[in-house]
């Protein structure tokens, strides 16, 4: 057993895995693992890569997506630091590290606190920063502290506020001598985050060893990291921010750019029910050519221009102490990324409608978000839902080792039945559909016992359920309460949202309604009685948008043959088997999946199920549904009328 690892006893399989993992960072290779979950792979993957990091001095990047899949990864720290030593720290933005009320009040994301936090600091205007250099000696000891003992980043704000330093400063400090740096995916797949975090520790790539946990996500947030979009808005507030600070030049250029987007947005998205379009990218300069008779290198130097009196304009507001953002700095970034692009196939050029419009960027290559994982020691990523991993491999450019271990859960414990008679195939949705799926959904509410999980193919399916009064019926028939996930809620509302469904378990029980691919039907844990079941109303197929029908594209060109299953079939297929994940959270926890969408019965979709799913997936109606239930949880209380 390694030295890294503080438990016991091992579960199955997880031996193996810390093997493969050492063998992969000792001989430089590259990993793609799925393992499920319960199996521990956390604790497993640093117990097989901290023995030869530790030894040959390589720093582990642990990445994940949400803040709580980072905390847990300092917790497995702790418990290896009780058995050997081991020091990690957590990464968070500056608006999340930083005691400086200017930026809580008015800094409104994370690269907004990073602009004015570089702002404050070269006007001398931060005392945290300050007191680094004036009580040295206090941080210095701070900092050792913490290279001892693993914290969370409440931890260091704690101490941070004791002694007036800047926690962001102090994590950095740790950072640079900890064996463990745990960060978010955008700290290495955005590239200018990356050039930053990078150019800062002056870490050669090859110094590292990168592990990517719930990999499923990557092609989704690498998308998203390396796409931008401007609003209207933004370029009209840049236009009366230009005339306030007498930018003159850049307002007149700003305002005839503004009718040239005006012009093309009646030609393109006007009178068109669309709610994007893709769009020639030279097409948003044509106008200003035209009217100010300049050339490319003049429209460059123009661009370049705005960005430097967006830093000024910053400077300006800083010290006036109002809200720092710069709308001028804002579009002239975006413009210059824009024009940059232009010719680049892995790039797919949008004006969608937006509250008005808005100019789009869209990324079409995922893996170009992983350059850099060719000069690392060894990548690893892992996930419990990465079949087929080849198309992974393919779709991320990842070259190494691939393996699946299998999933624990008892063949007793697990019960997948699929509805024969009924799908959210676009042509087939009504009212009827709605009043018919809500049929299935209540009676499941009332067969599987405590709290159950219902998540839909979209918004839009979920609105269509809404519509023929599922919450209603679900409170009236079963006693249970409703808890509906928002659209656009924000993290701390749906966080409240979930403990309230959570605490429902120790009574009655609950139904959540949420959608697939969203935060709750990924992002949580849900033990015990917190979810005994879920209902999944359809499969996640993307509406046939330009950027999808783009992407399908890009990916056929790339990988011949493959594009749709890519680009179209797969994302979908994983969004639902993470969602049918929610259920079982360690081997004895015993849960049914009910899909309604009779295309899972269908061998072309069954391919990219696990095998536990398969094995036990069986075609239903209404009647034998809740015959099948009640077999299944037979002994365990349920609240059905007549029982």
């Amino acid at each position: 057993m390694s030295e890294y690892f503080p438990y016991n006893s091992l579960r199955p399989n997880q031996e193996e895995f810390i093997k493969l993992v050492d063998n992969a960072v000792r001989n430089g290779e590259n990993l793609v693992i799925e393992a499920p979950t319960g199996f521990g792979k956390t604790v497993s993957v640093l117990a097989g890569a901290l023995p030869y990091a530790k030894d040959m001095g390589y720093k582990i990047i642990y990445l994940a997506r949400t803040h709580k899949q980072m905390d847990r990864v300092i917790e497995e720290l702790k418990a290896i630091s009780k058995k050997t030593h081991v020091s990690g720290v957590e990464f968070r933005s500056r608006k999340e590290l930083c005691l400086h009320q200017y930026i809580q009040n008015f800094a409104p994301d994370a690269y907004n606190a990073m602009i004015v936090c570089k702002n404050l600091k070269k006007l001398g205007k931060c005392e945290f920063f300050e007191n680094l250099k004036k009580k040295k000696e206090e941080f210095d000891e701070l900092v050792q502290y913490f290279i001892q003992t693993p914290a969370e980043p409440i931890t260091v704000l704690t101490y941070s506020k004791m002694f007036d330093f800047c926690p962001y400063e102090l994590t950095r400090k740790v950072a640079l001598n900890s064996d463990v740096i745990v960060a978010s995916y955008l700290y290495m797949i955005n590239p200018a985050i990356r050039e930053n975090f990078m150019s800062y520790f002056d870490f050669d790539y090859s110094d590292l060893i990168v592990i990517f946990d719930e990999a499923h996500n990557l092609p989704d947030q690498a998308i998203n990291a390396l796409s931008d979009k401007v609003s209207i808005h933004s370029i009209n507030r840049a236009i009366k921010e230009a005339d306030e600070y007498k930018e003159h030049e850049t307002a007149n250029f700003l305002s005839i750019f503004l009718k040239g987007l005006e012009n093309l947005y009646q030609e393109k998205l006007k009178d068109m029910k669309v709610e994007e379009v893709p769009i020639l990218p030279e097409s948003i300069f044509y106008h200003v050519f035209d009217v100010l008779g300049i050339n490319e290198r003049q429209l460059i130097r123009i661009l370049d221009q705005m960005v430097k009196a967006g830093d000024a304009i910053r400077e300006d507001k800083i010290e006036r102490n109002l809200p720092p953002r710069s709308y001028v700095g804002r579009v002239g970034e975006f413009l210059l990324l824009w024009f940059a692009l232009i010719g680049k196939e892995d790039y797919l050029f949008l004006m969608s409608r937006d509250k008005g419009f808005s100019l789009e960027l869209v990324a079409l290559d995922p893996s170009k978000a992983l350059s850099f994982i060719k000069n690392v020691q060894s990548a690893i990523f892992m996930s419990g839902t990465l079949t087929p991993l080849e198309a992974f491999a393919d779709i991320m450019g990842v070259e190494g080792r691939l393996k699946k271990f299998p999933r624990m859960v008892k063949r007793e414990n697990a019960l997948v039945l699929v509805a024969r008679d009924v799908s959210t195939r676009g042509d087939e949705r009504s009212l009827e559909l709605y009043k018919k799926l809500a049929r299935y959904v209540v009676e499941a509410a009332k067969f599987i016992p405590k709290n159950v999980g219902v998540f839909t193919a979209s918004y839009e399916v979920l609105e269509g359920l809404l519509s023929a009064n599922v919450d209603v019926r679900i409170r009236e028939e079963t006693g249970k309460k409703v808890f509906i996930e928002k659209k656009g809620a924000s993290s701390k509302e749906n966080d409240l949202l979930v403990m309230a469904f959570k605490e429902e378990a120790k009574k009655d029980g609950a139904v959540l309604l949420g959608v697939m691919g969203g935060r709750n039907s990924e992002g949580q844990d849900y033990s015990g009685d917190e979810m005994n079941g879920v209902v999944l109303v359809g499969i996640p197929y993307a509406r046939p948008t330009p950027r999808v029908q783009a992407q399908i594209r890009y990916f056929e060109n790339k990988f011949p043959g493959k594009g749709r299953y890519y680009g179209y079939i797969l994302p979908a297929h994983r969004k639902l088997v993470q969602a049918a994940g929610r259920v079982h959270r360690s081997e004895e926890e015993k849960g049914a999946i009910i899909v309604l969408d009779y295309r899972l019965l269908w061998k072309s979709v069954q391919r990219d199920l696990p095998d536990w799913m398969r094995e036990t997936l069986k075609p239903v109606t209404l009647a034998s549904m809740k015959r099948h239930l009640i077999d299944f949880y037979r002994g365990e209380k349920i609240k059905v009328e007549g029982t």
